[in-house]
Formats: structure tokens, C-alpha cells, sequence
């Protein structure tokens, strides 16, 4: 019993913390708009993530992601706190940003764009974390096993294709995926404790 009501404190504490850092970088950053970039290093990853899960164009989930922190810029004094977490509020802006885009296409091309499914922000917000940790965990993995994760399941190549983007043998590149998706199952595992 008492190492679970140690963990739950450290759990709360842990996110204590977390709340009171990412206060403590968006008011500098209002202060000075050049501190932007410390929100933008600590909350990319969940945002790309979120962008990337709606969109299935990479380049458009690339434009759409640039769009929405440079939204977040241009609002920042309205950005009030309320103990809630900024990446949802760039959470909202990525939401606006999607559905604006997908208005503009289905005007373009004469009929309305299918609205996405609702679902909760909570389910939203814990998504987005695990594709960001994920993406942090591949950018971990050598250089070879890491283009081969990217090839594979990023742009969707045969092992074929791969094989010859590395100019390496099929069986080397099989060998190079099944290393690194041991060592992310591996550390997803110490991630979760």
C-alpha cells in the first residue's frame, strides 16, 4: 500500500511541476515574444502529433503544425492561464486550423468535407502524448534502425524500396526493423514502468 500512495504522490508532484514550468514559459514569453521558442521546443512533439493523427498528407500536417504556433504567437497576450495544460490550447488552435482547411477544400473542390468524428479532448490529449513519446523514442534508436522505422512506417516502403534507399540487402533491412521495434517495445515497457 505504501509504495502506491508514494507512486500517486510522486504522480501528482511530477505534474505539479510540469504545470508550474510550462506557467513559468508562456509568461515569459508574453513578456518577450522571443521566448516563444522554449513553448515551441516543449510542446512540438504532442502538437505535431495531434496534427499528424487527422491528417494523413505529411506535408500538410508540416503546414498546418507551422500555422498553428505561428497563431499561438500572434495570440499570446489573450493566452490566459486557468490550470490547464498550453498544449491544449494549441490543441484547439490545430482543431480550428484542420477543420478550416478541410472547409477550404471541400469549397474548392464543390462539395463540403466530411466533418471528423467528436471525441473527448482527454482521449485526444492522452493520443497525441503516447505518438509523441513514440516519435521521441524512435529519434533514440541508431541511425539505421532508426530510417529503417521512418521507411517502413512513416512513408509506408516495401522492405524492398528500403533496401535500396540504404543500399543494403533485404534480409540486413528486416534484421534493422525487427532490432528496433524490440528495443521500443523494450523501452516502451521501462516507460511504463
Amino acid at each position: 500500500m505504501e509504495i502506491d500512495e508514494q507512486e500517486s504522490a510522486e504522480t501528482v508532484l511530477t505534474a505539479v511541476a510540469k504545470e508550474t514550468d510550462e506557467r513559468r514559459l508562456v509568461e515569459a514569453a508574453q513578456k518577450d515574444p522571443a521566448r516563444f521558442a522554449d513553448v515551441y521546443e516543449a510542446t512540438f512533439d504532442r502538437v505535431y502529433a495531434y496534427v499528424v493523427a487527422r491528417i494523413s498528407d505529411r506535408d500538410e500536417a508540416e503546414d498546418i503544425t507551422s500555422e498553428v504556433f505561428h497563431k499561438a504567437l500572434a495570440n499570446l497576450g489573450k493566452f490566459e492561464w486557468r490550470g490547464i495544460p498550453v498544449v491544449a490550447w494549441l490543441f484547439r488552435i490545430a482543431s480550428n486550423a484542420i477543420a478550416d482547411r478541410r472547409k477550404r477544400a471541400g469549397r474548392e473542390q464543390g462539395d463540403p468535407a466530411p466533418e471528423p468524428e467528436a471525441s473527448s479532448e482527454a482521449a485526444d490529449l492522452d493520443a497525441a502524448e503516447h505518438r509523441a513519446a513514440l516519435y521521441r523514442l524512435v529519434v533514440q534508436l541508431p541511425k539505421d534502425q532508426r530510417r529503417v522505422i521512418e521507411l517502413r512506417f512513416g512513408e509506408e516502403k516495401s522492405i524492398r524500396e528500403i533496401a535500396q534507399a540504404i543500399e543494403k540487402s533485404e534480409g540486413a533491412v528486416k534484421q534493422l526493423q525487427l532490432r528496433a521495434l524490440q528495443s521500443l517495445r523494450s523501452r516502451i515497457r521501462e516507460t511504463r514502468g
